[in-house]
């Protein structure tokens, strides 16, 4: 029979498991520059956002040199929508006294903002994943035995960097009528 495993964290990446898109950069954020009059440069919005998912530039900063108002950020954010059936599990999660977080590549402040309107912990690393130390410095922030965390992305890569310091992973994949949670 499996050991039962009494989790107290349970890590959640933001795009493609808490959010529907799995890559908003490509599918909502350049999209939404270009449709607002700022640059249709793919390669320019990719690497200005990696700047300031790095922590490297404000926000406020990344919209400029786009060529987008900062006050629009608001509807930009608004395009992030629920996985189906994410709620249930984020109520279920906390019910059962497990701490929920989200472990995000996204830009501070849309990240931060994110989290707030879904009570969501987390927090900025200046690291993106896969870097094992934006797990490793999950683990010290909420202060878990690695054994009582599980990570739920849906990128391979990612979960392999979190199960180095003893991470339990589940990858989540995605068909057209169904969403299935497989483990190691």
């Amino acid at each position: 029979m499996p050991e039962f495993i009494e989790y107290t964290v349970l890590a959640l990446d933001a795009m493609g498991v808490i959010y529907q898109t799995g890559d908003d950069v490509a599918d909502l954020l350049t999209p939404f520059v270009a449709a607002n009059g700022g640059s249709t440069d793919r390669n320019l919005v990719e690497h200005t956002y990696l700047y300031a998912s790095l922590g490297e530039i404000p926000a406020m900063q990344f919209w400029r040199r786009v060529g987008i108002d900062p006050a629009l950020e608001d509807n930009y954010l608004r395009l992030h929508c629920l996985t189906d059936g994410i709620r249930d599990v984020l109520i279920e999660a906390r019910r059962r006294g497990i701490t929920v977080c989200c472990i995000s590549n996204d830009v501070a402040e849309w990240s931060a903002r994110l989290r707030c309107r879904f009570r969501l912990e987390g927090g900025e690393f200046g690291t993106r994943k896969p870097d094992r130390a934006i797990y490793e410095a999950v683990l010290s922030g909420l202060r878990c035995e690695p054994g009582r965390a599980l990570f739920v992305d849906d990128r391979v890569g990612n979960l392999d960097a979190a199960r180095a310091p003893g991470i339990t992973t589940a990858c989540l994949t995605r068909c057209r009528t169904a969403v299935a949670i497989t483990g190691d």
